[in-house]
């Protein structure tokens, strides 16, 4: 069962007698249990897609071609998360190790369980594990967008998922961090970018600090160095010297 991310140009697509369009930024499932066939018009089309065995999606009672819709997204929601993962891991795999492997496709099958599930309206047939793991998948994403705003704390996220606070800092038991430690790591994962970066060594220390949702430099100095083992000036000059 093979989730396709298309990038460009148009089709159509018949599965088990129903037939449904596709334009770029779909999502689309074939089901290779089922006759299905896929036309495409006269410009080239470019995708993405994996194929997944049935029996590794952990979606409770199977999950019927005929409950699949037609097309679902691929620039929100968790059509978005997937085709996001997918378009990352072929464009570099130099930062992964072999030992990553297993991890990975960890999370893509949950991914596409979740996609599945929520396409045909049945988030109730998601194992419990699996839906966790999708929900910290889009809390991560949220805090990795909000990294800038100073109010990203853990009541927001948690209002902002409509969760409550103590079911979001069981979610983040397995991150190996609470809520706020993951919060900060990003952000000083993104200031040390910033600070490394050629072209912003002029933005002074504190605009950086600022950017990434830090609201006082002394704070940011006193974790940046907790962190890093340098202040941030001291790492600044480091990186431009190297």
């Amino acid at each position: 069962m093979p989730p396709l991310a298309r990038h460009e140009g148009d089709g159509d697509r018949r599965l088990g007698g129903h037939e449904a369009a596709y334009r770029p930024l779909d999502l689309h499932i074939n089901d290779s249990s089922v006759p299905w066939e896929v036309r495409t018009g006269r410009a080239p089309v470019t995708a993405v897609g994996v194929e997944i065995p049935k029996a590794l999606l952990p979606l409770e009672g199977g999950l019927a071609v005929r409950r699949l819709p037609g097309r679902m997204p691929a620039h929100e929601g968790i059509g978005a998360l997937l085709a996001q993962f997918l378009t990352q891991l072929i464009s570099d795999t130099t930062p992964y190790q072999p030992t990553d492997g297993a991890r990975l496709g960890s999370v893509l099958v949950d991914l596409c369980a979740a996609l599945l599930a929520h396409g045909a309206d049945a988030e109730r047939a998601l194992s419990k594990e699996t839906h966790s793991r999708t929900l910290i998948l889009r809390v991560q994403r949220f805090i990795l967008e909000q990294l800038h705003n100073p109010q990203l704390t853990p009541s927001a996220i948690a209002a902002a998922h409509h969760i409550s606070i103590s079911y979001l800092h069981r979610l983040f038991r397995r991150e190996e961090a609470t809520v706020a430690a993951w919060i900060r790591r990003r952000r000083l994962e993104a200031a040390r970018r910033d600070l490394a970066d050629p072209a912003l060594r002029t933005l002074p220390v504190h605009a950086i600090a600022t950017r990434w949702g830090f609201s006082r430099a002394a704070d940011f100095s006193r974790a940046f160095r907790t962190a890093y083992g340098t202040p941030p000036r001291g790492y600044r000059s480091q990186a431009a010297s190297s």
